[in-house]
């Protein structure tokens, strides 16, 4: 059987693959605030579910917490860095405070998470890591600036983790959902103030409309789930992967349209390389 570390395990996808893989068989390392909010899990499962407590805010105890999990359970084969909310709000309406808090929980804790495992994982030979990203990671919308901006970060960072980890048997995978059924950006996420100036405007519409109800949201986060455990089991994962048909209707249009953009103006990029690269006589 294999042995699961995953954050943020209180609600959401962590819930949901803590006990699909708890019900399988699987040892689990659960991460959350309050790890009470595991003893159901606990009550059914015995030792197969190890729970701490953990803000990944706090890198110290992000580390702590990592090793004692390598130490007690001897091995861990795959890392789910799901911990993570939603900051809404136009950029000019988020505090300062909001903002550090977005980027400390979506991407110093994230990073700080993988950095804590590689040498554990690089040590036993490998192991795989799955980053739970968001289709946000590869567009963005009004009103979710920051959010996406955390995003954006993580997806970087893997970008380049990806091909330092290979050589040492340690795969990643970027998970980028869409609109999933889990309450995402409902009580649990974060609203800026609003301002009076942004009335009526796009930033608006999105964080402050109606919204959509959750029946109107394709993803199912039991299903997305199993998804991830596929993934992760796969002898070679995709760096990036989908969730969902708007998820994947959204990252490809969004791709597409930025080639188009980058063929439109592509004259201007090629003017700027020098002249011995254009072909043109270099100045004695």
């Amino acid at each position: 059987m294999t042995t699961w570390l995953i954050t943020g395990t209180s609600s959401g996808f962590g819930r949901h693959l803590t006990e699909l893989l708890l019900e399988r068989g699987d040892t689990v390392a659960g991460t959350l605030r309050d790890p009470s909010r595991l003893d159901d899990l606990a009550a059914r499962h015995g030792d197969r579910l190890w729970k701490r407590a953990l803000d990944v805010t706090d890198t110290a105890r992000v580390r702590e917490v990592v090793d004692q999990a390598f130490a007690d359970l001897g091995r861990v084969d795959v890392v789910v860095s799901n911990a993570g909310y939603g900051l809404f709000g136009a950029a000019e309406e988020l505090s300062d405070a909001q903002v550090e808090r977005q980027l400390a929980t979506n991407v110093t804790g994230s990073i700080a998470l993988v950095r804590a495992a590689v040498p554990h994982l690089r040590r036993q030979g490998g192991g795989r890591v799955l980053q739970v990203s968001s289709m946000g990671g590869q567009t963005a919308f009004p009103g979710m600036s920051a959010y996406h901006a955390s995003k954006w970060a993580v997806e970087g960072f893997f970008e380049a983790l990806a091909p330092e980890l290979a050589p040492f048997g340690i795969l990643t995978t970027l998970v980028e959902p869409g609109m999933a059924r889990t309450g995402f950006g409902g009580a649990s996420a974060d609203v800026a103030p609003a301002l009076a100036a942004y009335a009526g405007t796009p930033a608006a519409e999105l964080v402050r409309g109606p919204g959509l109800p959750l029946e109107a949201m394709p993803g199912d986060p039991r299903r997305m789930a199993a998804a991830m455990v596929r993934v992760a089991e796969l002898a070679d994962p995709p760096r990036r992967q989908a969730l969902g048909s708007d998820a994947d209707a959204t990252i490809r249009a969004v791709l597409q349209q930025r080639l188009l953009d980058m063929d439109a103006h592509r004259d201007i990029a090629l003017s700027t390389d020098a002249d011995d690269v254009l072909g043109r006589p270099v100045a004695a």
